[in-house]
């Protein structure tokens, strides 16, 4: 092997060349950057920012950098960063100086992600145009999400943060600052407007900001008041941008839930004010609001509440209940107002309110389009501020492509029972509604429980309603609605004296006020009304006794809330005074008027006046009632099915639970 050590000599020379240009230019640098530091790449630096986003970076102080592996440390002194042009404020971050960690092989990529960022004394300002452009992104159009800077841990002393959504109509100012450097917790407060709304929040966190951490929970208390909604919240949060899963305690408190929609983007109904807490959690898609407890006005409320954001829209499922409801706190809900506040004082003026009785507010049918819905609501009392015992409401709420639907809407009433399927589709300009309602053996005694002359009354109350119409509130609706309305009583008992009273019967109102009233055989009372845009007009209008029949015919205007109904008692006995005449219900509904025929009345006192003048005991013989009168209608009315039901009438000479029959 003679050739070898010259082939060695060879390429020695060359070697050694290589291997000492390769050592000498990180050496060279070294030696460059010991003697120079690391301010001569600012202005590369800033050339390179300002091509590939079209904003200037100014570095005014001095650049360091740790150089390791897979990160290196980057400081800076005094750094400014524009906003693009059509942004409000020229700056969008300036701060006196900052600690980057950079993710060297993403940056080999042509990414910029860094794993822990440290600012000291940041101003922050962050805006999104109408058209959607935002300024934290760095791309020259400011819109492709990918070009954003990735964070994951972020700490702050004292720093603020303004945000602009002019879109959203949002504008706030946060103060960020850690006050406590054993610890390094995070205190903030905010001020602005969020989404037209005025907000003030406080509140803590952790030590740091884990902005890009996805797998670790970061600890976080809020008080907040957005507008008129009070907002408590405490627990932790895994991915602060991204929400990944949340586990907090939430407070409630506002004037009506419908003021949630802002915050929730869920259309939920017009209330009285409210208070609520319970448990939020999020997994995946899914929002719970669970085991939550408050009230609503005066009633009572709890249950369970999701939100599923995975299909074409939020997805509101749940259940509610209530031990005690109080049906004022529902009348916002159905467009109306209530008639007095918790506190017991009117919510409008009484004159205001004795105008109008159906509930005339407009429903906010582009809220309903937002959301889908499919709750179901349970009360096993309702208060009523005239007595009317209600209980065990049961409601199923649909809600399916701004089409709501109560099916059924179940609920007992006056010892009976009532069941109802409604049907509101927002799509039209103007609500389609349609109701179907059933009543079933609702007593009388119970029915009117302030009127002193039905308390002794016997007897069920059943009936049929089918209604369709449309318009913008339950007011309007009823105002163009077609359809039909029947009730029948059957085979109960009544105050004697409250029929002697229609009668004018003068000498049995007497007998009965002072040896006290009796009850007398029911056989039928009938009210059928036909409907037709907005007014129902009698087909049938009777009550029916063993002493006295009345008929009744007339109108009812829906859309003039007002009544011209005309009552006629004939009598079925001998009444020996009777000032009897046709008596005349008129005016609003909020205030009707009943009223005597006079020209009937006159005529007759007239005539007992001229006799009298004669014979004293001839003046008797205008005012004595001969009846019979008319013959039961009940049997041929409900054999024609206008009471809604085929049953056998009482005979008309029923006795009175007393056994006897009064003389006349």
């Amino acid at each position: 092997m003679p050739h070898k050590p010259v082939l060695e000599k060879k390429y020695l020379k060359p070697l050694a060349a290589v291997l000492l240009a390769v050592l000498a230019l990180p050496l060279l640098a070294m030696l460059f950057i010991a003697i120079f530091g690391w301010n001569w790449a600012r202005a590369p630096l800033e050339r390179r920012v300002l091509a590939q986003t079209g904003r200037v970076l100014v570095i005014a102080g001095d650049l360091t950098v740790d150089l390791g592996w897979p990160t290196a440390r980057v400081r800076a002194q005094r750094v400014g960063f524009a906003n693009p042009a059509w942004a409000v404020q020229p700056q969008m971050l300036s701060l006196p100086s900052a600690d980057i960690d950079v993710d060297l092989p993403a940056l080999w990529q042509r990414k910029l992600v860094f794993p822990v960022v440290r600012l000291a004394q940041p101003v922050v300002t962050l805006e999104t145009s109408e058209d959607g452009r935002k300024t934290w992104l760095l791309d020259t159009e400011q819109r492709n999400e990918d070009s954003q800077v990735r964070i994951g841990l972020l700490t702050l002393d004292r720093g603020q943060l303004n945000y602009t959504d002019s879109r959203l109509q949002t504008r706030l100012h946060v103060e960020l600052n850690t006050p406590d450097a054993a610890t390094g917790n995070l205190v903030f407060k905010a001020r602005g407007r969020f989404k037209g709304l005025p907000l003030a929040a406080e509140g803590r966190g952790g030590p740091v900001l884990a902005l890009g951490d996805d797998q670790t929970s970061y600890p976080l208390k809020v008080d907040a008041t957005v507008g008129r909604t009070s907002v408590g919240v405490e627990g932790r949060v895994t991915g602060l941008l991204s929400l990944i899963a949340v586990d907090l305690q939430v407070a409630l408190r506002g004037d009506s839930l419908a003021q949630l929609f802002p915050l929730l983007g869920i259309g939920m109904p017009e209330t009285r004010d409210y208070v609520a807490a319970g448990h939020l959690v999020r997994s995946g898609q899914t929002w719970r609001y669970d085991k939550f407890s408050g009230r609503v006005g005066r009633s009572d409320v709890a249950g369970d509440l999701q939100v599923d954001l995975a299909g074409v829209r939020p997805m509101l499922r749940g259940e509610v209940s209530s031990q005690v409801l109080d049906l004022d706190d529902l009348a916002p809900v159905i467009g109306s107002t209530p008639a007095a506040s918790p506190g017991g004082t009117a919510v409008v003026p009484a004159a205001a309110a004795s105008r109008r009785v159906l509930p005339d507010i407009p429903f906010k049918t582009e809220r309903w389009r937002a959301f889908d819905a499919d709750v179901r609501l349970r009360a096993a009392r309702i208060l009523r501020a005239k007595e009317l015992p209600l209980e065990n409401l049961v409601a199923h709420v649909l809600m399916k492509d701004a089409v709501l639907t109560l099916e059924p809407l179940d609920f007992g009433v006056a010892g009976g029972h009532l069941k109802a399927t409604i049907r509101l589709d927002g799509r039209p300009s103007e609500i389609a509604a349609s109701a179907q309602v059933q009543a079933r053996k609702i007593l009388i005694s119970k029915l009117f429980p302030t009127l002193v002359l039905t308390k002794s009354s016997v007897g069920q109350v059943n009936g049929d309603f089918d209604l369709a119409g449309q318009g913008p509130s339950v007011g309007r609706m009823l105002a163009t609605a077609n359809g039909h309305l029947r009730l029948v009583v059957e085979r109960g008992e009544i105050s004697r004296l409250l029929m002697e009273k229609m009668g004018l019967h003068l000498l049995e109102i007497l007998q009965l006020t002072l040896t006290g009233d009796e009850t007398v055989a029911l056989n039928c009372a009938v009210a059928d009304f036909k409907l037709q845009r907005g007014v129902m007009t009698a087909q049938t209008l009777l009550l029916d006794t063993e002493v006295s029949t009345v008929v009744g015919s007339g109108t009812i205007d829906l859309a003039q809330e007002t009544l011209d109904l005309t009552l006629v008692p004939h009598t079925r006995n001998t009444s020996i005074v009777a000032l009897r005449g046709p008596i005349h219900l008129r005016g609003s509904l909020a205030a009707p008027v009943a009223t005597l025929d006079k020209p009937t009345i006159v005529a007759r006192s007239a005539g007992a006046l001229v006799l009298g003048l004669l014979n004293p005991l001839l003046a008797l013989i205008p005012l004595v009632e001969a009846g019979p009168g008319l013959d039961s209608e009940c049997a041929r009315l409900l054999a024609r099915g206008a009471a809604g039901a085929a049953v056998k009438p009482a005979a008309s000479g029923a006795k009175s639970r007393k056994g006897a029959q009064a003389p006349r």
